[in-house]
């Protein structure tokens, strides 16, 4: 396997998309951002009896529609699951010279993260931003009345139309979730985020070449990507799958997949300069709820997500298809049937399997490290223990693509 070291590299401006155009590919590393901010949690308890005022003083906030501020939880003392949104915003502002300059916003990525009740499995819904969904009444950004209610939008309008509130809204409407923590992320801490965690090992299975992108990768094999190269990659829409955003979605995940492993096998939750690095590039580029501002808050939010096995954190795809007509032309429409039966098991907090595949940009990595088989006379775990949830999950969930932590897979190049 080939070892691609990161590398100062430049990166030439790039056109903002309209709002009914393809996206821009750059705004899709968002993605990446939104891991990076699960890290920054993961790591805040290990930062705030040091840097706790640093850090908090980048970090703007926003009010959620009902919004009720209660009195923060003590360090580590999170009780019961949770949901967080994570939007990712395209917008140039403060985003500096490379990207362009418009002043309008969209999101680009919109991920939401379910933990279950009994904290022992977790997973992050991408919704892909082309996907047409019915967007519902949003307040206005002075609180003085509300927008109207659109039947059928891409879901990346609702940051335009009325903020994090909007989108969130949105995304309640659609999942049935509450949502009570968001978080609005831009896409400048992308380079220093990458590189803060010291890169990303990245499977391919051929020549991964996008011109639009900038990514070059010459053969197959496993390139660990920092910096502008993290970036090239993540940005890639023509170079994977079948050039789609959908495509693009699941070649996403294979980073995404490595990354939790790399920050749950390195030194990173122990490494101050890391720790420091991420959490800094995450706090100066992204907006929080009020109900997250609080640093004692993250960081219990984060204990429990560090906890979770790698085979019970998945990264799944909103389900959606290309190809349909009327309001659909040239988008995304839901698969409303698999999306039903997804998030039952997501409300009633069961863990489950995906029989479908990992999505159009990705297979399976044929050099993955094979866990050695239980003993036949191993007695099984006892349910609730700690050997019992590391055990695969049962129920499987047809149609839904996508793949956990502990699956090791390639980036499939577009040939």
């Amino acid at each position: 396997m080939s070892d691609l070291r990161p590398r100062s590299r430049s990166i030439a401006g790039i056109a903002r998309h309209g709002q009914l155009r393809a996206s821009s590919p750059v705004t899709t590393v968002l993605k990446f951002v939104a891991a990076a901010l699960a890290v920054a949690l993961v790591s805040g308890v290990s930062i705030a009896g040091i840097a706790v005022s640093q850090i908090t003083n980048n970090i703007k906030t926003v009010a959620l529609p009902g919004e009720k501020q209660g009195p923060p939880p003590g360090l580590g003392s999170f009780e019961g699951g949770f949901n967080v949104l994570i939007v990712g915003s395209d917008t140039r502002a403060n985003q500096g010279a490379q990207f362009g300059k418009d002043d309008g916003v969209l999101n680009d990525v919109t991920m939401l993260v379910h933990v279950s009740k009994d904290q022992s499995n977790a997973v992050a819904v991408s919704i892909p931003r082309d996907m047409v969904v019915p967007i519902p009444a949003c307040p206005k950004e002075d609180g003085k009345g509300n927008y109207n209610a659109m039947s059928a939008q891409p879901i990346n309008n609702t940051l335009a139309y009325g903020g994090l509130a909007c989108t969130v809204l949105t995304v309640e409407a659609l999942t049935g979730l509450k949502i009570p923590f968001a978080a609005l992320i831009t896409f400048q801490g992308v380079i220093q985020m990458s590189t803060a965690v010291g890169g990303v090992p990245v499977c391919i299975n051929g020549p991964l070449v996008d011109r639009y992108s900038g990514i070059d990768l010459p053969a197959a094999g496993t390139y660990t990507l920092a910096g502008a190269d993290a970036l090239a990659f993540l940005r890639s829409r023509h170079g994977v799958g079948d050039g789609s955003d959908l495509g693009r979605i699941s070649s996403q995940q294979v980073f995404l997949s490595s990354l939790v492993r790399t920050v749950k096998s390195n030194d990173t939750l122990t490494n101050f300069t890391k720790l420091y690095g991420i959490a800094t590039a995450a706090s100066q580029n992204m907006t929080l709820s009020n109900s997250l501002k609080n640093i004692n808050t993250m960081a219990s939010l984060a204990l429990v997500l560090k906890g979770i096995p790698l085979n019970r954190i998945s990264f799944v795809q909103y389900p959606g298809t290309t190809g349909a007509g009327g309001v659909y032309a040239g988008k995304v429409a839901p698969l409303t049937s698999v999306a039903n039966a997804l998030f039952a098991k997501i409300k009633a907090d069961e863990p489950f399997t995906l029989d479908s595949g990992t999505g159009r940009g990705s297979v399976a990595n044929p050099t993955a490290p094979v866990s050695p088989a239980p003993s036949a006379s191993a007695a099984p775990a006892p349910s609730g223990s700690a050997a019992a949830a590391t055990t695969p999950p049962a129920g499987a969930v047809t149609g839904v693509l996508g793949q956990t932590a502990a699956d090791y897979t390639c980036s499939k190049v577009n040939r």
